[in-house]
């Protein structure tokens, strides 16, 4: 059987040509490698916006590298045998996020010795899949936000953040923009206590909203289930949770679920999130990192969208060599004719 011989990374980082605030001007990806004894290779990247690229790389480069070496190149088997070795370093965060970049490098490697692209691998149910557009823009001005919203039209489905005092004036001149045919959904990234939220959306509820999004602090499914219940408005969480049984939990909070490829740890744990979603009705929407998450949609159980934050998927940083294995779009999100999930950076081969 053959094993893994070796883990490689590279830390690389890519200006936001639209910032997400003063605070978040660029985004961290953490190449990796990985090395089997027949000499194959295969890529897998963690990724932050902004916290732990180090602390990610760190625990890639010592004690990740050291763990997997000898092990099967087998994703689910390697997925396992690393969370119950580093569960000491923490159930989630820096943790997931490290072992993702091994995982997605398995996948790329199963879905290449296949001779297929990663949605085939898994299993592909649809050829394409809508994707709607978003925004990091709470730091936007009025006329700024008009401006994005305007770009956007021919787009399907739209979202942008609230979380201010005049969330009811921008969000109503983004639906002027918009007309009443496009989907539209807010994003509070935790914002609001339970009173706040409550108010908040049945002030913006006459504007037609699609969900909100992360209303409450992420790890209050208590709270998300006791809005859930009292509002007319779907909700929407799980971009910043870690776990499998994390998610086992909000899928009764919830309307739609959002795991991030990379933070709950890779392709595998966000395939068994899927099918315990389906199980309960509850559709997924891989959140962000649409060049790998496009591929993974368009072989969820469910139906979903994807979601093109403006200007920051891998390819738009410019963090990819040669053409990009999505294409994103007002048209839906399709793949291309690669091996594997066809994601490869510029300067990690050969390292």
């Amino acid at each position: 059987m053959t094993r893994i011989a070796g883990l490689h990374t590279l830390p690389l980082r890519a200006d936001l040509p639209r910032p997400w605030g003063p605070d978040v001007p660029y985004q961290h990806v953490i190449a990796c490698t990985l090395v089997l004894d027949d000499g194959r290779t295969g890529t897998g990247f963690s990724w932050t916006p902004s916290i732990g690229a180090a602390a990610v790389a760190a625990l890639l480069d010592h004690d990740i590298a050291a763990a997997v070496k000898g092990l099967p190149a087998h994703p689910e088997v390697v997925w396992d045998h690393l969370w119950r070795h580093l569960r000491e370093a923490g159930g989630g965060g820096i943790t997931t996020m490290a072992m993702a970049a091994v995982d997605i490098a398995l996948w790329d490697l199963r879905a290449t010795a296949q001779g297929l692209g990663l949605a085939d691998t898994i299993g592909r149910r649809r050829d394409a899949v809508p994707v709607y557009a978003s925004g990091v823009n709470r730091h936007y001005p009025l006329s700024e936000l008009v401006d994005q919203a305007r770009r956007w039209i021919g787009y399907p489905a739209v979202k942008i953040k609230v979380g201010r005092d005049d969330d009811v004036e921008r969000v109503a001149a983004v639906r002027e923009v918009l007309g009443p045919a496009t989907l539209l959904m807010v994003d509070a990234n935790q914002r609001w206590d339970l009173f706040r939220a409550r108010a908040m959306i049945r002030e913006l509820e006459p504007f037609g909203l699609t969900w909100v999004e992360e209303p409450l602090p992420a790890d209050d499914l208590d709270g998300l289930r006791r809005l859930r219940e009292s509002v007319g408005v779907p909700i929407a969480a799980g971009e910043s949770l870690s776990t499998v049984h994390d998610f086992r939990r909000l899928l009764d909070a919830v309307d739609v679920v959002q795991p991030n490829v990379v933070r709950v740890g890779g392709i595998t744990p966000l395939l068994r999130i899927a099918e315990l979603a389906r199980v309960q009705g509850v559709p997924v929407f891989p959140h962000l990192l649409p060049d790998l998450s496009a591929q993974l949609a368009l072989a969820l159980p469910l139906p979903c969208m994807v979601e093109d934050v403006e200007d920051a998927s891998l390819a738009a940083l410019g963090l990819l060599d040669g053409p990009p294995p999505v294409e994103l779009g007002p048209g839906g999100a399709r793949v291309g004719p690669h091996l594997g999930h066809g994601l490869r950076f510029p300067t990690l081969e050969g390292r």
